[in-house]
């Protein structure tokens, strides 16, 4: 299990993250998510021990992470970390680049483990081509199925698919982390993109002003946002008088609807419409299949 135990870290006098406690079993997939500046990056490095804990404690099983005043080489051996930078090499192949940390004792068998990891990553046909020549996403590709070629028991993901097109990015996400869960690889995420997180975390945690402000299930955090924060990271929302927090799904034009809206302007999301309206001079945001006139009047019910 990881443990992460009253974690806290400052650079100079300002706090980045403070007394942050929490763990993951093996095979387990948590997500941090949390506005820019909000401390996720350098979660991910402290937990690898990039830096020295000046307090609190984190430890793998019974493995003490401790940071480079006390490891000459900054990691462990069963923990790899995919930062948003590739340490890469250039000139050498996608397969070379995969396999560079596997056994040449066993061709055969490095060979078939670098076939494996370019079907998860979906590089298959670049396999010969130099890192040199490839694009940011497929070189973050790269990047990711080198570090689970030798089977991590945890892999730290930083903005894994960031540099990566809408094309691939919904297939790779399914591909790596049903390969993750296959293998129980314990699994952390630092994400601003909720479709790295809704359909894959067993646990998502918020983070703000340095501290925890949510942790719980993405069904739990989704259904029952405890604030705009939260909201906002899962879609367009709404703060409805009576109503508190009201994501554009769940207004429904009805003609027994008691909220009488004005459309100003509609905005065409392939399989729907997201309508901007008026609401007693406050604008709001809701979906319907088809769009609507500017200065259309209308009713909306709350489905909740």
């Amino acid at each position: 299990m990881l443990q992460i135990k009253n974690l806290s870290f400052r650079y100079k006098k300002q706090a980045i993250l403070d007394n942050i406690s929490f763990s993951a079993k093996p095979g387990e997939h948590i997500s941090i998510i949390g506005e820019s500046g909000s401390g996720k990056s350098t979660l991910l490095k402290l937990l690898y021990g990039y830096y020295d804990l000046p307090e609190g404690e984190i430890f793998w099983k019974d493995n003490q992470i401790l940071g480079p005043d006390y490891n000459l080489v900054v990691g462990y051996d069963f923990m790899k970390y995919v930062a948003q930078e590739f340490d890469l090499m250039p000139y050498i192949s996608v397969s070379e680049n995969i396999g560079a940390f596997l056994s040449n004792f066993y061709p055969e068998e490095k060979q078939d483990r670098i076939n494996e990891l370019l079907k998860v990553v979906e590089l298959e046909p670049y396999a010969n081509v130099k890192v040199k020549e490839l694009s940011g996403g497929q070189k973050q590709r790269v990047a990711i199925a080198r570090a689970i070629a030798k089977e991590p028991e945890i892999l730290l993901l930083d903005e894994p698919f960031s540099h990566i097109d809408n094309f691939k990015k919904q297939s790779l996400r399914r591909s790596l982390f049903k390969y993750l869960k296959d293998h129980q690889i314990t699994c952390i995420v630092a994400t601003h993109d909720k479709d790295d997180v809704l359909s894959f975390s067993d646990e998502i945690i918020v983070l703000h002003d340095a501290k925890i402000m949510a942790q719980d299930t993405p069904q739990s955090l989704f259904n029952n946002p405890k604030n705009k924060l939260i909201a906002a990271f899962f879609g367009e929302y709404n703060e409805i008088e009576n109503h508190g927090i009201v994501y554009a799904h769940q207004l429904q034009v009805s003609e027994k609807g008691t909220l009488k809206a004005t459309v100003k302007q509609a905005y065409y999301r392939g399989t729907s419409y997201l309508i901007e309206a008026d609401l007693n001079g406050n604008s709001i945001l809701f979906e319907h299949k088809h769009a609507l006139s500017n200065d259309e009047e209308i009713l909306l019910s709350v489905l909740k």
